[in-house]
């Protein structure tokens, strides 16, 4: 089974999945092994790798170090072409479809590909939709573009409609690191009725409840990053955790 078969029956199984967001750059070494034992235990369904910066080796080591420790899914998220890596599991091949800027559209993909087939990676090609969440995000500053506006739940469809008709496999709805705001339930739904695309969803996610609330919008995978980073204790993880698993009748956590 590819990692990404695996994904879609996780979610199909528990209703939702939970992903965990590392960036290398702000845990490694034996805090990252503790993490990982954490969230394992608390029944997490697998980990993205990446940042949108990464200003040292620290990327691939982190891998190895997650790899070393859960059996789980690790899948590549990257902020740039560097962050590709042989040990993981597979990458998200990202086009950034909610921007203009050709570079993210086709021009790092083009110089990535070759690398990715060489490593043998698995490739899973993802819509990358960036929202408008209250404040400048790392990932709309470095992208150079323009995120999709919160309140236009139709302009997110039309280019949902788009990543269906181009042949994405994931697309994923990110407020980014740190947002003030998260991707509006609103928006979840109205793509989730007009495409069959699964829909990953992330950024500015705080409390569990606000995670069962994008699940039951429609949103197949939950990304948790920095809540996690600020508050990595394993009975906050588990009740993320829990919230997102609705298939699994969890109570719902404030």
């Amino acid at each position: 089974m590819s990692v990404y078969e695996h994904l879609l029956e996780t979610s199909h199984r528990r209703g939702a999945a939970h992903l965990v967001l590392i960036d290398p750059d702000k845990i490694g070494g034996r805090e990252l092994e503790n993490f990982i034992a954490k969230a394992v235990s608390a029944d997490v369904d697998g980990f993205l790798v990446g940042g949108s910066l990464v200003v040292d080796d620290s990327f691939h080591q982190c891998i190895i170090t997650i790899k070393a420790h859960t059996s789980l899914p690790v899948v590549i998220f990257p902020g740039g072409i560097s962050q590709v890596s042989k040990d993981a599991d597979a990458i998200l091949f990202l086009s950034l479809l909610s921007g203009r800027n050709p570079e993210h559209l086709i021009g790092s993909q083009v110089a990535a590909a070759p690398v990715i087939r060489k490593l043998g990676l698995e490739a899973i090609s993802t819509a990358y939709m960036l929202v408008e969440s209250g404040r400048t995000t790392s990932a709309e500053f470095m992208s150079n573009t323009k995120p999709l506006p919160r309140n236009k739940p139709d302009i997110a469809v039309a280019h949902a409609l788009a990543a269906e008709m181009i042949g994405f496999k994931f697309i994923y709805l990110e407020a980014g690191s740190g947002a003030e705001l998260s991707v509006p339930d609103e928006m979840i739904a109205a793509i989730r009725r007009s495409t069959r695309v699964p829909v990953i969803v992330g950024g500015g996610i705080t409390t569990p409840s606000e995670a069962r609330k994008k699940a039951a919008a429609g949103a197949h995978f939950i990304v948790t990053g920095t809540v996690l980073e600020t508050n990595g204790d394993a009975r906050v993880i588990r009740e993320f955790a829990a919230a997102i698993h609705h298939n699994e009748h969890s109570p719902v956590v404030v």
